[in-house]
């Protein structure tokens, strides 16, 4: 068997070695599920008995987690969907 030949068989291992890695990443990127967060209000029509009052004590206690959209206290509250129905599972 030549170097030619060789290098060839290697080139191609590679190829197929690339080509696995690459659909293992979009296989497991396609497995993700998107994040959904929620409003104060929408997350006291999912949990039902919880007031916006103590939503937002949660948030202030750092029990769930959110994000703020907009500029300082008026921006919106945005909470974690998932991270809420564990709080209360």
């Amino acid at each position: 068997m030549t170097q030619e030949r060789k290098n060839a068989i290697v080139d191609n291992i590679m190829a197929l070695l690339i080509q696995l890695t690459d659909e293992g990443n979009a296989q497991e990127k396609h497995n993700r599920k998107p994040v959904e967060m929620l409003t104060i209000k929408e997350c006291t029509e999912i949990i039902k008995g919880l007031s916006e009052h103590t939503v937002r004590q949660l948030v202030t206690q750092g029990k769930v987690k959110y994000i703020r959209t907009g500029q300082g206290k008026r921006g919106k509250i945005l909470i974690n969907k998932e991270d809420l129905i564990k709080l209360f599972a």
